[in-house]
């Protein structure tokens, strides 16, 4: 399990619920900054959303920062953790492993519509009136029906097992602008810039250009939802200034850092 050497969490208790008494519950709490939920299972599948805030979850090896652009399907049994970032209105989704669910064996991002953000809320301020249980059967039904639709993502950061390269992995997530090359991390670790290359891709399905690249892209999602500048964000990535920041970002969103900001803002 990848741990990050920069933060520390204030964990919360899992619910102790041992069976769902409908096919969607949802799960509905406000989580101060630091605050989340150790690694745990459930009996269940789980859609983790949080409809303000950012939240890091930690599954087997590979991070997933989690906006409300964004969230992350986690099938029944799968051991994973959940952390507030800078605090996070966490809305999650426990769903039941109906026949007909068509939903990954594997943990995967999705994108987040405007419809499946609305009916979260619904199905929250529909509980607190006390609807009636038809009302209710319909939402789940909508909800399931849109979990079937939402486009996947690819914005995860795997992470690798053997402890030399987990080291490595570690001292760049808490520096992203790092500047060390392989040959440079070779010498580190004791191997070659060209063994180095092969375990990294053997152990994360990814070279270790890509994968710095993601780490920066992750890194700035979550940075983005603090005050700090967009200048300040690139330089502590590694960037000479935002114009790279911006295209990296780009190209990754659709959007610059600033209107994604915006958005967020405005949502």
């Amino acid at each position: 399990m990848p741990s990050s050497p920069t933060r520390t969490a204030a964990l919360l208790p899992v619910p102790a619920l041992q069976v769902l008494p409908q096919p969607v519950v949802l799960r509905s709490e406000n989580l101060g900054p630091g605050q989340g939920f150790a690694e745990h299972t459930h009996r269940w599948n789980q859609f983790v959303y949080a409809t303000a805030g950012t939240l890091l979850v930690t599954v087997a090896h590979a991070r997933y920062v989690i906006t409300p652009e964004q969230a992350i399907w986690i099938p029944t049994g799968t051991r994973h953790a959940t952390h507030a970032l800078h605090g996070a209105a966490f809305r999650n989704l426990y769903v039941d492993d109906a026949p007909d669910l068509g939903l990954p064996a594997l943990c995967t991002s999705y994108a987040v519509s405007p419809l499946m953000r609305a009916l979260i809320v619904e199905l929250e301020q529909a509980a607190g009136r006390q609807e009636d249980a038809a009302y209710l059967h319909t939402l789940y039904a909508m909800l399931r029906a849109q979990l079937q639709r939402l486009p996947q993502l690819q914005r995860h950061l795997p992470w690798p097992h053997s402890p030399r390269l987990r080291q490595m992995c570690e001292a760049l997530y808490a520096h992203p602008a790092d500047p060390r090359s392989l040959h440079a991390w070779g010498q580190v670790l004791g191997m070659s810039a060209r063994t180095l290359a092969r375990h990294f891709a053997q152990e994360t399905g990814t070279s270790l250009r890509q994968w710095r690249q993601q780490l920066r892209l992750l890194l700035a999602l979550e940075w983005l939802s603090t005050p700090r500048s967009v200048t300040s964000i690139a330089i502590d990535l590694g960037y000479a200034g935002t114009s790279a920041f911006s295209y990296m970002f780009h190209q990754a969103t659709g959007c610059t850092p600033s209107q994604w900001r915006s958005r967020r803002a405005a949502g």
